[in-house]
């Protein structure tokens, strides 16, 4: 069946390209939009169509969606997928999508709004009994709104943008001194980065670990999870390192979070692909978030499920029906996804763009990899530092680990620093091998720094 006559991505770099081959096995014909800076870039070589839509930065090719439609009317395509980051979880471009007569794939823009606004998000949930961190609903009026709520949930506490998300505009305070600074660094990362200066609080929980779960819902009433994913290993609250299934979560833990992130989309009248975060400690879990999108680690999900999350992302757009139901899910041995970032480790993860001078992926049994370089390709300064996403699957972690190690040693990535030294380490640690967050590894500048790389 071929759902669309035409479909635009709306994106760049490795998942543009997993997007482009889905929707070759589907048989539907691919519009590639690029930036001058990404002249020659895979997922323009791959499209059947590819035209450039402006210079390098963001605001001037991947974010203007005047360039971006237009390019859709001019190609006759009938959709657009936005990927992820740019247009993903926007409902402005979603809407201006069907004036243009096209289909967004992706949710309704009124669940992208919901979900959008933290403070409305938490609200939402917690009238549906979705349990939530403890803190504000609304949005703090001033600095003496903040410090006084903050006293009365209790230091450590975490200043949010309401309109935020990638690690940006939250900010820990533990202590009054620090509230008024957390404060008013959240609501100026908020307008600086997401036009939205709304800041709200909650209790800030020491070392959670990051639990999110996968669901896909249509329009025609089923609403199913695909399980859950760890991603509790973070650096400025930004992911690193994705498994499934989580190291610390039991079959009843998995069967009530899973209910819970279903009761979550449906309260929001959820259509596609979206992922439920929370925050879980011990055995209590909290509601921390809604991305209203596919995730970079979708892959990890794929593989213990054997599904494919961006043509079921597909089938829905169209008005199809899932091809599965909740029962047809079978969850089968462990995933792990370490994102090759073009970045050095031992200096505080600071993104390094430049030219790769030698690519070789790793291959062989139970081994992934997504990515939109190759030897010769200039990484551009302008985009997240994402090249690459390995991801292996094994029947269990510990032979999943051992997968994901040989895997890292044979990967071949020269010309620029990235964090596949880092992976080899944080994978060989005692910490890893527990199953903890590893948070004090990632704030040990010491052990940070043995991962430079040789040259």
């Amino acid at each position: 069946m071929t759902y669309f006559g035409k479909v635009l991505v709306a994106n760049r770099g490795e998942i543009a390209l997993r997007i482009v081959r889905t929707l070759r096995e589907l048989g539907i014909p691919s519009v590639a939009v690029y930036s001058e800076a990404d002249a020659g870039a895979l997922h323009a070589q791959l499209a059947d169509e590819a035209v450039c839509i402006g210079p390098g930065p963001v605001g001037k090719s991947y974010l203007d969606a005047n360039a971006i439609l237009e390019v859709a009317k001019s190609t006759h395509a009938e959709a657009v997928h936005p990927g992820y980051g740019f247009f993903a979880e926007h409902a402005g471009f979603a809407r201006a999508c069907a004036s243009a007569g096209l289909v967004f794939i992706g949710p309704p823009p009124e669940a992208i709004e919901s979900m959008g606004v933290k403070t409305t998000a938490r609200r939402l949930m917690e009238q549906a009994g979705v349990p939530v961190v403890p803190g504000t609903m609304e949005p703090l009026a001033s600095a003496e709104d903040a410090l006084a709520t903050a006293r009365e949930i209790g230091y450590p506490v975490a200043f949010k943008t309401a309109g935020g998300g990638g690690g940006k505009g939250f900010h820990v305070a533990r202590s009054e001194e620090e509230g008024a600074a957390a404060f008013g660094q959240a609501a100026s990362e908020g307008e600086r980065f997401f036009a939205n200066a709304d800041v709200y609080v909650e209790r800030y929980l020491e070392d959670p670990r990051h639990v999110e779960v996968q669901i896909l819902a249509d329009a025609h009433g089923n609403v199913v999870h695909l399980g859950e994913r760890d991603c509790s290993i973070q650096r400025r609250h930004q992911k690193l390192v994705e498994e499934s299934p989580g190291p610390s979560v039991s079959p009843e833990l998995r069967e009530r979070i899973c209910a819970i992130a279903v009761e979550a989309a449906r309260a929001v009248g959820y259509r596609g692909a979206g992922t439920v975060e929370g925050l879980l400690v011990g055995e209590q879990y909290f509601f921390l978030e809604m991305n209203t999108r596919l995730q970079v680690e979708h892959p990890v999900t794929e593989m213990v499920t054997g599904l494919d999350i961006v043509r079921e992302q597909i089938r829905v757009a169209a008005g199809e029906p899932l091809s599965f139901r909740q029962e047809d899910v079978v969850f089968r041995g462990h995933a792990i996804e370490c994102r090759i970032n073009a970045e050095s480790a031992h200096l505080g993860f600071v993104p390094l763009p430049g030219t790769i001078t030698r690519y070789e992926e790793p291959g062989g049994p139970g081994v992934r990899v997504d990515s939109g370089v190759f030897a010769g390709w200039t990484v551009p300064p302008f985009y997240d530092s994402l090249l690459a996403k390995l991801v292996v699957w094994d029947e269990t972690r510990e032979a999943a680990t051992a997968r994901m190690l040989r895997a890292l040693a044979e990967f071949r990535i020269e010309g620029i620093a990235t964090l596949v030294p880092f992976h080899r380490a944080l994978l060989a640690s005692d910490e890893w091998a527990r199953g903890e967050t590893a948070a004090n590894l990632l704030g040990d500048a010491d052990w940070l720094a043995a991962t430079a790389p040789a040259d």
